[in-house]
C-alpha cells in the first residue's frame, strides 16, 4: 500500500511524527512521491503507520479487513453481541456482501453497546467509590466511639 507525503499532510499529522518521517526519508517538505506504508511502519512505528492508512487510496477492502482482523483478536472480550455482529457486517461489507446502510446500522448498534458498557462501568465505579467512602466514614465513626468509651473506662 502506498500514499504520499502530500496526502498525509492533508490530514494534519502530529508535529513529532511528521518530523520523524521527513527525517527518515531525508526530506524537508511534502511531495507526491509514492511512499510505502511499510516504510512509515519502519520509520515511525505501528501507531503512525495505522494513522497514515487514512491517506491511502484504493485499498479500502484490505484496510477494512485489517481492522476486522485486529478486532477479532479481542473479540473474546466483547460481551455484547451487537459488537460481534458489527464485525461480521464489516467483514461482509469489505467483500461486497453487505450494503453501506447495513454497515451504518451495525456501527450504530455497536456504538450503543459500547455506550451501554461505558455507562455500566461508570455507574459501577461511582457505586464502588461511594461505598468505599461510606465504609471509611463508618470506620472513623466507630473509632471515635471506641476512643470515647475507652476514655471513659480509663
Amino acid at each position: 500500500m502506498k500514499t504520499t507525503l502530500n496526502a498525509i499532510r492533508k490530514y494534519l499529522p502530529c508535529a513529532e511524527g511528521w518530523k520523524k518521517l521527513l527525517q527518515h526519508l531525508g526530506k524537508t517538505e511534502a511531495d507526491d512521491a509514492p511512499l510505502l506504508i511499510s516504510t512509515i511502519l519502519a520509520s515511525n512505528g505501528l501507531d503512525d503507520a495505522l494513522w497514515c492508512l487514512r491517506a491511502v487510496d484504493g485499498h479500502d477492502k484490505e484496510i477494512r479487513l485489517l481492522a476486522v482482523a485486529y478486532a477479532r483478536k479481542v473479540q473474546h472480550l466483547m460481551a455484547d453481541r451487537r459488537s460481534i455482529a458489527a464485525l461480521d457486517v464489516a467483514e461482509r461489507h469489505a467483500h461486497g456482501q453487505a450494503s453501506d446502510d447495513d454497515l451504518i446500522a451495525a456501527r450504530a448498534a455497536a456504538g450503543a453497546a459500547a455506550w451501554a458498557a461505558a455507562s455500566a462501568a461508570a455507574r459501577d465505579a461511582a457505586r464502588d467509590a461511594a461505598r468505599d467512602a461510606a465504609r471509611e466514614s463508618q470506620a472513623t465513626m466507630l473509632l471515635d466511639v471506641c476512643k470515647s468509651i475507652e476514655g471513659i473506662e480509663k
